[in-house]
């Protein structure tokens, strides 16, 4: 069950819906919020009850994707797979060796990532800080989270980072991670039950320049050091999320070092049984066309 957050142009309140078959289903007169879904007893019971009283079938060009989120901050697991250390060890040689350590260590690196208003959804252009030289996005399987901690769901995550931010001291990190447009999600909220083994799931991206691959790679969440349960539980350690919260659960996809996003990119992430979610990419300021 792929559930999205939709508006129109002739009604910009935001809709919950069933997304089936290049369709979306408007679930009635329903709950306005996913967390109305996503925090019941039964999600899925909820959902079926939802969709078999639903009438009216959009197609998708013509409603807009918002992001799958109301309230909930959104937040990062870093240095969860091996590509990572090491991207993170070249870009920052000085501080090489607490890369080294977080990989290896119990306790993982857990970082706030977004606000909702800086989160983008579906075709909605993801940003590149002005004072930023080496901006490259991270695809991610992103958790989603109720109050109670509980994994009630799963949707596409982009972690767009800075690197020479970070990379010139590692306690620039907020700045090159937390910024207006760093974080899109989307296009579904897929409900945990229906992905049978999340711990193996087929992860690609894929970046065009003026028509052209200029990047692709992939990996799987197979490659992960880290377990889902270990993530959310440090990250309930002391903490409470009366909204809920979405976990990004860490990058195996670098690109090279001579690699950056520039205006104009199209960046496209997969994960097996979410769908696709696909941004363009502008300077912070720069107008949409």
């Amino acid at each position: 069950m792929h559930l999205v957050k939709f508006a129109t142009d002739a009604d910009p309140t935001p809709r919950v819906g069933l997304l089936q078959a290049g369709e979306v289903a408007p679930l009635g007169a329903g709950p306005s919020r996913l967390s109305e879904i996503l925090h019941g007893v039964d999600p899925a019971a909820t959902v079926a009850g939802l969709a078999d009283r639903a009438v009216d079938r959009l197609k998708l060009d013509s409603i807009r994707l918002l992001p799958p989120m109301d309230r909930q901050e959104v937040w990062g697991a870093g240095v969860t797979y091996e590509r990572s250390k090491t991207a993170r060890e070249e870009e920052s040689r000085q501080a090489a060796t607490f890369y080294d350590l977080v990989y290896r260590a119990e306790r993982p690196e857990l970082f706030f990532k977004a606000t909702p208003h800086r989160v983008v959804g579906p075709g909605e252009p993801i940003r590149i800080r002005r004072d930023a030289r080496w901006t490259v996005p991270e695809p991610e399987l992103a958790l989603v989270l109720s109050p109670k901690l509980e994994l009630v769901g799963f949707t596409i995550g982009n972690d767009v980072s800075s690197r020479d931010i970070e990379g010139e001291n590692p306690l620039y990190l907020p700045q090159a991670k937390v910024y207006d447009g760093c974080c899109a999600l989307g296009p579904a909220i897929i409900l945990a039950a229906s992905i049978a083994d999340p711990s193996d799931l087929e992860i690609r991206l894929e970046i065009r320049r003026s028509g052209e691959i200029a990047f692709e790679g992939k990996t799987s969440t197979s490659r992960m050091a880290r377990r889902y349960e270990d993530l959310i539980a440090w990250l309930g350690r002391d903490q409470s999320f009366p909204e809920g919260v979405i976990l990004l659960t860490g990058t195996g996809i670098i690109p090279p070092d001579e690699f950056a996003l520039r205006s104009g990119d199209v960046v496209r992430i997969e994960i097996e049984g979410l769908g696709r979610l696909e941004n363009p990419a502008l300077a912070c300021g720069e107008a949409t066309s």
